[in-house]
């Protein structure tokens, strides 16, 4: 039952992150990502790892996929253009694609002809997120707290940078507002 379940999701995971960079319509490929987003998390979940699980459906198809959906309707990309420029570049994808995967077969064969290597049994609780939680606000307390004045500093500048030379953020909406009109007046 559970290597069952294990192909199942493979076959998600593999089949949506095709759907994400062979579709044509963006918004299609946003919605495969978050599959993929998804499906990894339950993989996540299912080997043990539950706060890792949470931060995958947390950070990227939560914070991330609104990102991307709203870059995308925000810059009315929905629709790839019908002409294709990239026909040498589809070919050296291709034979990349072919190299990366017979690299990754060298190493699962070398892994698994290798005998006698012993892992160390881990703690019950480790990965929980109590271990996490007390080793980032102990530990790592510094980095954690940089981290974080980083992202408010890029929060303010990406704030400040859309709002523009010398208008107000009310000048911002209205000119907004009067887009929209004019967009479905036409």
């Amino acid at each position: 039952m559970t290597t069952a379940l294990y192909i199942i999701l493979a076959v998600v995971i593999v089949g949506s992150a095709l759907g994400t960079i062979m579709s044509r319509n963006a918004v299609y490929a946003a919605l495969y990502l978050a599959l993929n987003f998804m499906s990894v998390a339950l993989l996540y979940l299912f080997l043990g790892a539950p706060f890792i699980a949470l931060v995958q459906v947390t950070v990227y198809a939560g914070s991330i996929m609104v990102l991307f959906i709203f870059v995308i309707m925000l810059l009315g990309a929905e629709r790839l253009a019908a002409s294709e420029n990239l026909r040498g570049q589809r070919f050296l994808a291709i034979a990349l694609g072919v190299v990366l995967l017979a690299i990754l077969g060298t190493v699962f064969i070398s892994r698994a002809e290798l005998t006698g290597i012993v892992t160390p049994p881990t703690a019950v609780d480790f990965g929980s997120p109590r271990q996490i939680g007390t080793a980032l606000y102990t530990q790592y307390w510094l980095p954690v707290m940089i981290t974080s004045m980083l992202l408010l500093v890029a929060t303010v500048g990406a704030i400040l940078l859309t709002r523009g030379e010398g208008t107000s953020i009310r000048d911002n909406l209205k000119r907004v507002d009067e887009k929209e009109q004019a967009d479905q007046e036409e």
